[in-house]
């Protein structure tokens, strides 16, 4: 956990970044819900397709719970999922980057 401050305008550009994020991954579990949808044959299949929502529905839930103490590794997780591209967070604090790329090396498995 990071106790750096964040400044109001690293704030906004937080802010626009995780809903840039969001959006992209809203957009494909949507695509995914019409794909998985229009392959239900019966009610078991209905019955595994509502788990699936209600898992993605926790796991968003939980993912997108963020606070600034955490940011630089919620921006990494991000980065290494797809939803969010590096140059994205252009005007965070050089050290806050810095810390954002070595926590996506450790999700990388430090490649």
């Amino acid at each position: 956990m990071s106790d750096t401050e964040w400044w109001k305008c690293e704030k906004e550009i937080a802010r626009k970044a995780i809903k840039v994020a969001y959006g992209r991954e809203q957009q494909a579990i949507l695509e995914d819900i019409r794909k998985r949808i229009s392959e239900v044959n019966d009610l078991a299949e209905l019955w595994r397709f509502q788990e699936y929502l209600t898992e993605k529905r926790i796991e968003i839930g939980e993912k997108y719970d963020y606070r600034y103490s955490v940011l630089d590794f919620f921006f990494a997780r991000l980065i290494w999922e797809g939803w969010l591209q590096e140059e994205e967070l252009e005007g965070l604090a050089d050290e806050k980057l810095d810390e954002i790329r070595r926590n996506t090396l450790f999700l990388k498995g430090g490649d």
